[in-house]
């Protein structure tokens, strides 16, 4: 079931439309115009191989945030359990 763009010409509101095999003809909701233009819409598609690509980057992403705040919490529990008088030394 196709969904289609239009844009009325009577008052230039834009809308989307799905359209049914027993679906009336399209009418502006705004005013019920019939004088509508078609746009042109984006089209999307799903394929088995952008949807694991997608979802490999998805997972890379959550590593790298996962590995970043252990590397932060790690470098947290140095610096909390530091003796302050060996960083009195080393200034």
């Amino acid at each position: 079931m196709p969904i289609y763009e239009f844009r009325c010409k009577a008052c230039l509101h834009e809308f989307e439309y799905l359209l049914r095999s027993s679906s009336p003809a399209a009418k502006c909701p705004a005013c019920e115009s019939l004088d509508l233009e078609q746009l042109i819409s984006a089209t999307a598609f799903h394929s088995e191989g952008a949807a694991q690509a997608n979802l490999s980057a998805a997972h890379r992403k959550v590593a790298a945030a996962r590995g970043h705040r252990q590397h932060e919490e790690h470098r947290e529990h140095h610096e909390h359990f530091e003796d302050p008088a060996q960083r009195k030394q080393e200034t």
